[in-house]
């Protein structure tokens, strides 16, 4: 791990490593003052030390943390260069820190960030919010509300979650672990991507209230081999023949229902986009949005002789031509 990774929170709180309890709240309390969002509309940087403040209060302030965090920094120090392989199996005081890959896995845990399973498998970003009235349901996040820092107000927290194109489709309920605490969360069906669906009372605990925040999963769908999003529509795309394109066909298309038979229009061009109305992915509102069909004329590749002779035979009569417009084309 380089020694940039280690997050030195004396540091950002201004305080020695040997503060008091009562020295690191006050410095707390003025650095939240002065960094709190409503003071800093629109300030990026100040957000960002907003957070790191919250963060760095929520493991010196408790005992049991900061003794672990504590612990962790003088494993780092033995890690040298690389971590933690320079440390690797160093057990200090009963804790094992060679498990971590790095600092944030290390503070995830530490905070009971998704410390156990993850709802991605993966590595997880938070963003911590103070909220004034988050909305319920699916929707983004509420405004900063301002409020004295010494009376604390809940943090809400973000996590990425995958699905599957099915498990989106249909709704489904998934277990996460949240440190040593275990949730059973249900995703309603047609999540999207981007969607963020609220748990309510899951979210960071405000160190000085003990008051906890809203966790809110954002849907990331996993790519399906057939299917795609655009919009509230579900899109495919389905190969057909220079024949059908040519003459028009009856074809066989799959939906999330299962095969419909859909008509093709004779003369239809590559890249058309055909309507399969109510059959694509359920809408917030109710009901179902739709799915189109894009599609993509295929020219055979193993032609047999008869084939060939008849293609041929075509191209000797064929009177149309595609590129006739193009003689006029100039810069």
């Amino acid at each position: 791990m380089a020694a940039t990774d280690f997050k030195d929170y004396y540091a950002i709180l201004g305080v020695s490593k040997t503060a008091s309890q009562e020295e690191i709240k006050q410095a707390f309390r003025k650095l939240a003052r002065k960094y709190h969002p409503d003071v800093n509309p629109g300030n990026k940087q100040a957000e960002a030390r907003f957070k790191e403040i919250n963060e760095a209060y929520e493991v010196v302030s408790d005992p049991d943390k900061r003794k672990k965090y504590d612990q962790f920094g003088q494993y780092w120090k033995q890690a040298g260069q690389g971590f933690p392989s320079g440390g690797a199996g160093v057990d200090m005081g009963g804790f094992d820190f060679s498990q971590y890959g790095n600092f944030d896995e290390f503070i995830n845990e530490l905070l009971g960030r998704f410390g156990g399973a993850s709802p991605r498998g993966g590595r997880q970003t938070y963003s911590y919010r103070t909220s004034t009235g988050a909305p319920s349901g699916f929707g983004g996040f509420s405004d900063y509300g301002f409020q004295d820092a010494g009376a604390g107000t809940a943090q809400d927290s973000e996590a990425a979650i995958a699905l599957t194109f099915g498990e989106a489709f249909y709704g489904v309920q998934k277990r996460f672990s949240l440190g040593n605490e275990t949730i059973d969360v249900r995703i309603p069906p047609g999540a999207k991507t981007g969607t963020r669906l609220r748990v309510r009372g899951k979210g960071q605990i405000n160190p000085m209230t003990q008051q906890r925040g809203d966790l809110y999963l954002k849907v990331e769908l996993q790519p399906h081999s057939f299917f795609q999003m655009e919009g509230d529509n579900l899109v495919c795309e389905v190969a057909i023949t220079p024949d059908e394109a040519t003459l028009g066909a009856s074809i066989d298309v799959p939906t999330p229902d299962g095969m419909v038979n859909v008509k093709l229009p004779a003369g239809v061009r590559s890249g058309q986009s055909l309507r399969l109305r109510g059959k694509g992915w359920p809408l917030a509102k109710g009901g179902r949005g739709d799915q189109l069909v894009k599609v993509a004329i295929a020219p055979p590749k193993d032609l047999s002789q008869q084939e060939r002779e008849y293609y041929e035979k075509i191209r000797a009569i064929r009177t149309y031509n595609p590129r006739s417009h193009l003689s006029q084309v100039k810069l």
